[in-house]
């Protein structure tokens, strides 16, 4: 160890403080900072800028590590190290720098994990408990909202990432929990923590988060995993949710694309998808493969011989990776499918439709958001199939939103959305959602379920115990909202999520026979990764 008067050595006189500690009487008095760096594995600055050179990095062992932790300078400037050897892993105090270390990923966490549990000390076991659990995050795949700030595409574990970002929302609920148990183990928590999930979940509300659907959708979906093809796999998010899903043994993933293309995207991008199957339905690659082409192209055309195909125009078709992953669910080779990310939202729907069919007894397949409100999660539906439903469909797509809801161990509480409030005025959509609402009560008498009705009266229980004490929905606000048409309710959708900036899930496909769901373009890993899992509960339900 070095102050600015050299190295701290029992013969120095002028040790103040706790340096004395530190004496080391191993090495000679006169070791200077260059002497000592020759060979070293770590340099651990917290002095003054610019006390380092080239010459003296260069000195350093194979790998070696530099926190240049002094502010606004560095001991040796991050452009300065890099320049001197290309094994140096560099860490310093500055933001416009890789490897920032900063206060704010410890100490905020650290409180809040002890104020949790009520603990009047912090120990050294809290300490380290938030230094595991830092080093344990940077292994994590980054949430694409960091990657955005600092303007990368993939920020991986690695030489230029090697401790988690400021900005990173997963420090709150990956930290203080971690200091919460550490207080705990060694005795000086005086409110020990009894459920770690609802705790998490309070955490995430502290930022404006109530995921505790997403949780219970993942946790279910961990319980048993499922085959998943990704019918997208030539987009990077789409890997990344690969990635995660298989780290996280939600999903065993199955991709599918250009084979090259693929394997290029996860080596520069340093994925971890080794072993995971990759199909190129296109240009299949093995015997095994091309055989597999060939059946399903038989399959496909069984399918539709009397619906206009011939079997040549089959085997093209099934050359898709929509047509093809949907083939794989349907010949049992994979429990589910996601597709969409890169296509129209019909090239998607369609194959699923003419491979997987609707369920018995289902005339319309549907489409529903899920929206994380600050009710609680919302679903919408429908808002991606049907453009007018007549009131028939309506009851039909209810009757599919409430099966699915149900999945979520939620009780579906339907409001049917319009300009009219219980035959307040008269017109196409609101005497459609009257006769629709008529139709459900009496199908389902204990089904909780009410309108036509305006969008707020849907939320506004107090309003609704005033004028129309009669309403289903007076009790309790509804968790289901139906629309008269698919531009109402797109239009409700978009507005909503980005206005409020609101979570989302989706769209989920109601009706099919087997789960197939589709990606809005543009999708985030984070999306991308709640739909697998949802396609994995579906898969579940469906055995």
């Amino acid at each position: 160890m070095f102050d600015s008067k050299g190295l701290i050595h029992p013969s120095r006189t002028n040790l103040d403080g706790k340096k004395a500690e530190f004496a080391n009487k191993a090495v000679p008095a006169t070791t200077s900072l260059a002497e000592a760096l020759v060979g070293a594995d770590v340099f651990l600055g917290l002095s003054k800028g610019n006390v380092l050179n080239r010459d003296m990095v260069r000195v350093m062992a194979k790998d070696c590590i530099v926190f240049a932790m002094a502010n606004p300078t560095p001991e040796i400037a991050y452009e300065e190290a890099m320049a001197a050897r290309q094994d140096i892993i560099v860490a310093t105090g500055r933001s416009d720098y890789p490897n920032q270390v900063n206060n704010v990923l410890g100490f905020p966490y650290i409180f809040r994990g002890a104020l949790d549990v009520r603990s009047k000390v912090i120990n050294e076991n809290m300490k380290l408990a938030a230094v595991y659990a830092l080093a344990d995050l940077a292994k994590k795949p980054v949430p694409d909202i960091v990657n955005m700030v600092y303007g990368k595409d993939n920020m991986v574990f690695g030489r230029e990432y090697i401790i988690p970002k400021p900005v990173d929302p997963r420090l709150l609920t990956t930290v203080a929990p971690a200091v919460a148990k550490a207080a705990m183990d060694t005795g000086v928590a005086k409110f020990p923590i009894t459920d770690w999930e609802v705790y998490e979940n309070q955490l995430s509300k502290r930022l404006g988060l109530d995921n505790r659907l997403t949780k219970a959708i993942t946790n279910k979906a961990k319980q048993n995993p499922k085959r998943v093809v990704l019918a997208d796999a030539e987009n990077l998010a789409v890997l990344k949710a690969a990635q995660q899903v298989r780290e996280e043994k939600i999903a065993t993933p199955i991709l599918l694309g250009n084979v090259r293309k693929i394997k290029n995207l996860i080596q520069k991008n340093q994925l971890n998808l080794a072993q995971v199957e990759i199909i190129d339905p296109m240009m299949p690659q093995t015997d095994e493969d091309k055989a597999r082409l060939i059946a399903y192209g038989d399959m496909f055309f069984e399918k539709r011989k009397r619906k206009g195909c011939h079997k040549g125009e089959a085997h093209d078709m099934i050359r898709r990776r929509n047509y093809f992953g949907c083939m794989m669910v349907e010949a049992g080779e994979a429990d589910a499918m996601i597709g969409g990310m890169t296509r129209n939202y019909p090239d998607t729907v369609r194959p699923a439709l003419q491979v997987v069919g609707r369920q018995e007894g289902v005339k319309k397949v549907s489409g529903m958001y899920i929206l994380m409100s600050r009710f609680g999660p919302l679903f919408l539906a429908d808002t991606t199939v049907n453009f007018n439903p007549t009131a028939e469909e309506i009851v039909e797509i209810a009757e599919l939103a409430a099966k699915e809801v149900e999945k979520f161990n939620i009780k579906p509480r339907i409001a049917l959305l319009t300009y009219s409030n219980f035959g307040s005025a008269d017109g196409e959509d609101a005497i459609k959602m009257r006769k629709a609402v008529e139709i459900l009560k009496a199908k389902h008498p204990a089904m909780i379920v009410d309108g036509e009705m305006q969008a707020h009266l849907a939320f506004e229980t107090e309003l609704l115990k005033e004028n129309y004490p009669f309403c289903d929905l007076a009790n309790g606000r509804a968790n289901i909202l139906l629309f008269p048409n698919l531009s109402a309710s797109n239009i409700a959708y978009n507005l909503v999520k980005e206005v409020a900036a609101i979570e989302k899930m989706g769209p989920v496909l109601l009706g099919l026979k087997k789960p197939v769901h589709v990606l809005q373009l543009g999708s985030s890993t984070r999306e991308i990764v709640n739909m697998i899992a949802i396609s994995v509960v579906d898969a579940q339900m469906s055995k």
